[in-house]
């Protein structure tokens, strides 16, 4: 397989050329890369569901908010630097397009340091606050702990991956990530059987170290890229940090937000066979977010370039093309969650209540994913744009203000059955759909000059 250095020419004019065709050159080799990562989280969930039980699976549903902050931040400030990069790139200025990739590596840093620190001092009294039994902090915390020595590792990854998307490379990123996966996937069922579940971590630290040395060596000394990353050279530079943060911090707390939806609504469920159920459909719901995520990505770059480039021509047309066809993809999975989802539930588990109450999930989300799609599409656009705060109030306003409460009030003031918490997150889903779409309409109409950076 060629992953040699290819050029450095920017993707700008051939982007341009066919703004259609540049969607799917960027979204499709990012879908063939996640859906590796799919495969791997539902390798993860049926090895330890089958190898330890039903424990093993809450544990996982009780750590998963924690690290579900830890990747908010990554991804969310590794967002800010796609849109950057971008919008550099888009404005032809490739000395901030390099010096953007050299700071937003020095980020990487300083994150993954603070995040090792944190949870090797405070992870059992973080965990204690969903109050699961002991039995199963015990074992949540064998793979906390294992996974928060290593999370420098998952942040690099990352962020050399969010670098690339801002130049529009995808393939590399992909097929790098996607080798990293398959060795997870090896390593998982000879870890686990040694080592029970810290042996899933150890599998997962492994993989993601070898993924960031392998962006190291051909991004740092090979200089496979369009941005140059010559450390020797670094310069901390304010302006792009501060930048970085501007667009990245909402997406990061928008994933903050998430997962303490996720703690919300393991409080709210209450027993460890409803977490993992959760725990299990978030799993086996990745699929459906694979594609919705990478045309959303895939959108950032585009918009941030065409945003750069002061071209709203193209910047309007991505927008309709990209949320029609990614509405699309939205349709056909929830058809086949809705009507397949009993045939897939016990691959993963043989507890006939974690299986019913996973498929009851899906029946009730079946419904919702047409709307999270255009909530999501259009909050990464509005982020290309240059507007990363509308990504930030929505979800506050999805997660925390109407779903959790409702939630809330449906299972614990009426004491509804506990899938009454996932009606409360599909009426939050519409209302949310609609103001994004109208937000975005807004945005676009009144765009300001691209991003300038002395």
């Amino acid at each position: 397989m060629d992953i040699d250095n290819k050029g450095k020419e920017s993707r700008l004019e051939e982007f341009i050329e066919d703004p259609k065709k540049a969607l799917w050159k960027l979204s499709l080799p990012m879908m063939f890369g996640m859906s590796v990562q799919a495969i791997y989280m539902m390798a993860d969930t049926a090895f330890l569901g089958r190898m330890i039980g039903g424990t093993a699976l809450a544990s996982l549903g009780y750590v998963f908010p924690y690290f579900f902050i830890l990747m908010g931040i990554t991804f969310g400030l590794g967002s800010g630097a796609t849109t950057v990069i971008a919008q550099f790139i888009g404005a032809k200025d490739k000395k901030n397009a390099d010096n953007a990739a050299q700071n937003t590596i020095f980020i990487g840093i300083i994150i993954g340091i603070v995040i090792i620190t944190i949870g090797f001092y405070y992870g059992d009294s973080l965990l204690a606050l969903q109050r699961a039994d002991s039995e199963t902090i015990d074992m949540a915390l064998d793979y906390f702990y294992v996974m928060a020595g290593g999370s420098i590792f998952m942040v690099l990854s990352v962020f050399f991956r969010s670098i690339l998307s801002g130049e529009g490379e995808m393939m590399f990123p992909m097929i790098v990530m996607g080798i990293g996966t398959l060795l997870n996937i090896v390593l998982d069922p000879i870890l686990i059987y040694y080592y029970k579940i810290a042996g899933a971590a150890i599998a997962t630290v492994i993989s993601q170290a070898l993924v960031t040395l392998v962006f190291i060596y051909f991004l740092l000394f090979r200089q496979r890229s369009y941005v140059t990353f010559n450390l020797r050279d670094f310069k901390y530079n304010f302006d792009i940090i501060r930048d970085i943060f501007r667009l990245g911090m909402p997406a990061s707390l928008s994933m903050i937000i998430m997962s303490m939806g996720v703690m919300l609504f393991n409080i709210i469920l209450g027993s460890s066979y409803a977490v993992a159920a959760y725990q299990t459909a978030g799993r086996i719901e990745h699929f459906f977010f694979l594609p919705i995520i990478s045309i959303a990505t895939s959108l950032v770059t585009l918009v941030g370039m065409f945003y750069g480039a002061k071209r709203m021509d193209l910047v309007n047309q991505m927008v309709k093309y990209g949320i029609s066809r990614a509405a699309i993809i939205a349709l056909l999975f929830s058809l086949l969650f809705f009507f397949g989802i009993s045939k897939i539930i016990p691959v993963f588990t043989n507890d006939q209540k974690i299986i019913e109450l996973t498929i009851i999930y899906f029946k009730i989300m079946a419904f919702a994913y047409p709307f999270i799609t255009v909530g999501m599409t259009s909050s990464r656009i509005m982020q290309g744009l240059g507007h990363a705060n509308p990504m930030l109030i929505l979800t506050l306003f999805r997660v925390v203000i109407i779903a959790a409460s409702l939630a809330w009030f449906f299972v614990i003031i009426l004491g509804k059955p506990v899938h009454y918490a996932w009606v409360g997150t599909l009426i939050s889903c519409i209302l949310t759909s609609f103001i994004s779409i109208t937000w975005l309409r807004i945005i676009i109409r009144s765009c300001k000059p691209a991003l300038e950076t002395g």
